[in-house]
């Protein structure tokens, strides 16, 4: 395989399709053709040692490997795998006879449309993210081969190698003693929060989050095709690159966001990914992955910034874009000051609506009991339940369940450094006491967001939800009367923890945040 064949390549009468024109785009795995409509993924017989496609067998065995793990997520742009027969000079496309190259052949899409390059103020990212986040839940949930417990995916010591290889391949290439002294203390902190969190990822491994996962998850990885935000380019030549637990391969997308500052669509990614798969657990280990994928794209600037030939210009960037990532590593060591917030209120008062935005400028993990009740019950979150009041997953005992379950889960969020807002009606005294247990507990502060609106609204808007059936929330007008007969008044110990929201007027949600931040003495 030469570059010989990817030249004669270029001629429009060897493809059964119309040819717009050729475009040659180049990696250093491969050869991208482009035709206008279709595109040839050729790879290039090297070897790396992670990677293998040094034999015509192997990149046979590739070629077809990168169809069938990326046809879980975009069968209409992965098509199948091209034979190239003929010779060098003269190739023959979907040879019937002897194959000298193979091929993956895809739809092309517009390279523009790839989410790396998009505007950062675009007011459709936030959509994206929404849609993107939902994509990633089902792909891992219903497309992911679970790892078999013999496999050594996933195991703690197959987790850390990589990440003692990386420090150990990038201290070498660091010359600035500040750099040096970074790395240093990066490395010992990865180790410590390694050996921290063993028992965890041992556990992990035996609860079947270990999965065959896309592997290399950031934006420059995602296309908006046909309207939607589309995943493609799974990781295929190397099994323990994506063998991997599902919350380290959202953790790449997640340290993509955020090395751009768009923490508040992390955080939108991160709450809808939670909201749908319920792994609280996995937040714990957040961190820890996200460090690492820094540390991976530390390592790649730095081997670029070392190539010969590289303009002066381009290793300064590199050389920076190194030293970046590396002083990100150090941010996901820290912990902000953290909080605990119950937005409460009747059904209709906004609780849901004003902590979505909220989430995003506080940062924190929201957990909603219209969802965490559904799943207590085995039910997705749009599943209806036909519960009735006080029957159903509405019981009492199934009532006080869910916030035993909310507690449990704020306080496991909290332990992993989290700050949490707990979205439900909290109609009791002794529910808003459970939870400002809690956060005394974890030694952070506490607050009330009391969500309100009057009667005539919270009726239409409970009405309008129901007829739309598009919300976990159940909740119809015979239930909301109920809640508005057990409401409980704030006593006097519980006051100076409420800030009032009124949601039937206009908003101002960074007003609100501010006050809110206040309260806390988060500033």
């Amino acid at each position: 395989m030469s570059e010989a064949l990817v030249k004669a390549l270029q001629n429009p009468e060897l493809y059964d399709h119309p040819v717009a024109n050729f475009q040659l785009l180049e990696t250093h795995i491969s050869w991208v053709l482009l035709t206008g409509e279709f595109v040839y993924k050729i790879k290039k017989p090297m070897n790396f040692g992670f990677l293998d496609f040094s034999t015509l067998a192997q990149r046979r065995h590739f070629c077809e490997e990168e169809l069938r793990l990326n046809r879980r997520l975009l069968k209409s742009v992965y098509l199948n795998v091209v034979a190239i027969g003929g010779s060098e000079d003269a190739p023959e496309m979907n040879t019937s006879g002897e194959a000298i190259e193979y091929a993956v052949k895809m739809r092309q899409f517009d390279p523009a449309s790839v989410l790396d390059r998009l505007d950062p103020d675009d007011e459709a990212l936030p959509l994206y993210m929404k849609q993107l986040a939902h994509q990633i839940s089902d792909f891992h949930a219903d497309d992911c081969a679970i790892a078999t417990a013999d496999s050594d995916f996933g195991k703690p010591d197959q987790v850390f190698a990589p990440m003692a290889q990386n420090f150990e391949q990038i201290k070498p290439m660091l010359v600035d003693e500040g750099d040096k002294a970074l790395l240093r203390v990066v490395q010992q902190w990865a180790a410590s929060e390694f050996n921290r969190l063993k028992p965890l990822l041992e556990s992990r491994k035996k609860s079947g989050f270990i999965r065959e996962c896309h592997g290399d998850m950031h934006l420059g990885n995602v296309a908006i095709i046909d309207g939607k935000p589309s995943l493609f380019d799974c990781i295929e030549f190397n099994e323990d690159f994506r063998w991997i637990d599902t919350i380290n391969d959202l953790a790449f997308l997640l340290m993509d966001l955020q090395d751009r500052g768009l923490d508040h669509l992390a955080y939108r990614v991160l709450n809808i990914y939670l909201e749908d798969t319920g792994d609280f657990e996995g937040v714990s280990l957040l961190n820890f992955y996200k460090s690492y994928r820094a540390m991976v794209r530390c390592k790649i600037a730095l081997f670029t910034a070392g190539n010969e030939g590289i303009a002066e210009a381009e290793r300064a960037r590199q050389l920076g874009k190194a030293r970046q990532y590396l002083r990100l590593a150090e941010r996901f060591m820290s912990i902000p000051r953290q909080f605990l917030i119950i937005s409460q209120g009747l059904s209709g008062s906004g609780k849901t609506t004003v902590s979505t935005h909220l989430l995003e400028h506080l940062k924190a993990i929201r957990v909603r009991s219209d969802v965490e009740r559904k799943r207590l019950h085995g039910f997705k979150p749009l599943d209806n339940t036909k519960s009735s009041a006080n029957e159903g997953i509405y019981a009492a005992d199934s009532t006080e369940q869910t916030y035993t379950h909310l507690a449990n889960t704020a306080d496991l969020l909290l332990k992993a450094g989290r700050s949490v807002i707990l979205d439900a009606t909290f109609l009791k005294v002794v529910q808003r006491d459970q939870m400002r247990r809690v956060a005394e507990r974890n030694g952070v502060p506490f607050a009330i967001m009391s969500c309100q609106a009057e009667e005539k609204i919270l009726r239409a808007r409970v009405e309008s939800r129901k007829a739309r059936g598009q919300d976990a929330a159940e909740a119809d007008i015979s239930i909301l009367e109920r809640q508005i007969k057990a409401l409980e008044p704030f006593n006097d110990a519980e006051q100076p923890t409420v800030i009032s929201v009124c949601s039937d007027q206009l908003l101002e949600i960074d007003c609100l945040a501010k006050r809110l931040a206040s309260h806390l003495d988060l500033d």
